[in-house]
């Protein structure tokens, strides 16, 4: 069972202070630089049954995360491998297609862990749809922003197999 959420910062949390930013600028016009590293942290878990693959203590950026998801589930769908990587940390998360299921392995840590692709695949769609509603219902002119929709369920609902 597969195990993908995040948390968005406690108000008075200094990490809420990337979602209020937010409201000083045109958020259809953030660029993709600035939504990947100073907007929008939050904290962040996917478990693999009791594997934690990443943990709820790690905090990132969730349009960086979604763009992340975007590339790795659009290379999942065409059959090929593929990766996630942090900013913050040297650590890089694999993904191997190996017929009907991923292997899911990590550079830090020895667990190696297989999961069915469709399940892998929709866990990853509904975090997406998860993020861009979140988003869009904090900072509705998110909506308009092209990095944003990158990850719309408009573009998941075009991408194939699903």
């Amino acid at each position: 069972m597969i195990h993908f959420s995040f948390e968005v910062p406690n108000v008075g949390s200094p990490w809420s202070d990337t979602w209020d930013r937010a409201f000083q600028v045109n958020p259809a016009t953030i660029s993709e630089m600035d939504l990947c590293y100073k907007y929008f942290a939050v904290t962040v878990d996917i478990a693999v049954g009791e594997v934690e693959i990443i943990s709820s203590e790690r905090h990132a950026t969730l349009v960086d995360l979604a763009l992340s998801i975007c590339h790795v589930l659009g290379r999942l769908l065409a059959g090929e491998d593929a990766a996630i990587g942090f900013t913050e940390d040297d650590e890089i998360i694999r993904f191997r297609v190996e017929d009907a299921l991923v292997a899911i392995t990590s550079s830090k840590h020895q667990w190696r862990l297989s999961v069915e692709q469709e399940e892998l695949v929709g866990a990853f769609a509904d975090f997406l749809r998860e993020a861009h509603s979140r988003l869009t219902e904090h900072v509705p002119g998110l909506a308009g922003n092209p990095v944003v929709q990158r990850f719309s369920p408009e573009w998941l609902d075009s991408m194939p197999d699903r």
